[in-house]
């Protein structure tokens, strides 16, 4: 009788660790900007908690690179950043997986008053040099540390779609590497002539400054480029890959509810983004701009992601050798999706 009391007892056990195990509580990171509008949507529904999920920890950075130092820390378990820092993150051994893509083509470029005529008249690949002739010095444009998306997208912008040399860029641009928060105050202040910046930004400029001008956004910058994505550990998988397929299956129906009703999403969006601060009709005009480029599938974003990958390595700002196999974990998506 003594046996089976304990042999009852050490299963109950188990059954209440497991069930522990099951509500433990995620910690996320993310970056407060528009491309990642599928994280507040869900962190703004149930669906964390009717995965088991009762008590997210919530981590704020602001920029990709500060999330990768994280991720090689091991402090996060779900990450939504650019996928420039997750295939850093990867190369450096970070045990994650993208899982699904947030968004593509989502960078602009933004011109201010005294840089953007420059573009409007003229050739774009000349319109640097013609700034520099004319003002007598080189114009200063900001965007994310390097090996980010929008560094990354700057750069291919130049030299692939302008087929400007790197001789030409350092001749006549000043890039400076900067966090959300300061490229927006360097855009408003006139520290800076422009800028390779996405969501709430751009919308935030144009609507503040009227001679702010978007001259180059999405596939005149980069052809199908990929931009932010989800990723989660691998471990993360292999204990509760339930958890993984319900986060997914939100990030599905957010990335829906995005592209088709952004009016709906924009409460959950405005509560993270700009410091939860944001006009409702700045985070709306946001969302819209962006509703088009809002994209779940992880699958589509493979063949640029190599592309991104070999133009990275070719940058110097990725320099491991990184196996996209590796990288991407598509079976969520794919069995939702058949679902």
């Amino acid at each position: 009788m003594c046996r089976l009391v304990t042999l009852i007892a050490l299963v109950l056990c188990g059954w209440s660790s497991l069930v522990s195990a099951a509500v433990k509580s995620l910690e996320i990171g993310y970056m407060p900007i528009i491309p990642v509008s599928q994280a507040f949507v869900v962190l703004e529904s149930d669906a964390l908690k009717k995965a088991g999920v009762s008590d997210p920890k919530l981590y704020q950075f602001q920029n990709g690179p500060a999330i990768v130092q994280a991720l090689l820390a091991g402090q996060l378990d779900v990450a939504y950043l650019g996928i420039g820092p997750a295939m850093v993150a990867r190369a450096k051994g970070a045990d994650i997986k993208v899982v699904a893509s947030d968004i593509v083509e989502q960078i602009s470029m933004v011109a201010l008053g005294k840089l953007a005529p420059y573009f409007k008249n003229g050739d774009a690949k000349t319109a640097f040099a013609r700034f520099k002739a004319a003002t007598g010095r080189k114009a200063v444009i900001s965007t994310f540390p390097r090996g980010s998306v929008p560094e990354t997208v700057l750069q291919y912008w130049l030299q692939k779609q302008l087929g400007m040399s790197r001789d030409e860029i350092n001749a006549n641009i000043d890039i400076i590497y900067q966090g959300t928060a300061q490229v927006q105050q360097s855009l408003m202040t006139d520290a800076v002539d422009g800028a390779a910046i996405l969501e709430p930004v751009v919308s935030i400029v144009l609507d503040r400054r009227p001679d702010a001008k978007v001259v180059a956004s999405g596939s005149a910058m980069f052809p199908h480029q990929p931009g932010a994505v989800l990723v989660v550990r691998e471990s993360l998988i292999k204990q509760h890959p339930e958890v993984v397929k319900a986060l997914v299956k939100a990030h599905i129906a957010a990335t829906n509810e995005l592209r088709n009703h952004p009016e709906k999403a924009e409460k959950a969006v405005g509560k993270y983004v700009g410091g939860g601060r944001l006009p409702e009709n700045i985070v709306l005009t946001a969302l819209k701009n962006s509703a088009d480029h809002f994209q779940a599938d992880p699958n589509t974003i493979i063949d640029g992601t190599r592309t991104m990958r070999d133009f990275q390595a070719s940058q110097g700002t990725l320099k491991a050798n990184l196996n996209l196999k590796a990288l991407f974990d598509v079976s969520f998506y794919n069995e939702l999706t058949k679902e």
